[in-house]
């Protein structure tokens, strides 16, 4: 007989203004979680309202780059 599943648990924060991009803070979270459950399944998904951190959560999510036009 085997044990419990591991845990999955889902990392989705918002930007920490003037400190973190959505994206930044996902990876921090989850780097922590990380050394307390390595076991765990982690599914990140960082957020954005369409303020601070929006675009690059929607290349994170998408794959993109960020291209500028001249």
């Amino acid at each position: 007989m085997s044990g419990p599943a591991p845990a999955r648990i889902v990392v989705a924060p918002n930007a920490f203004k003037g400190s973190l991009t959505p994206v930044e803070a996902a990876a921090a979270i989850a780097a922590g979680l990380r050394r307390a459950r390595p076991e765990a399944e982690l599914e990140l998904v960082p957020l954005a309202d369409g303020g601070d951190g929006f675009l690059a959560t929607m290349l994170a999510a998408l794959g993109g780059a960020r291209r500028v036009a001249l």
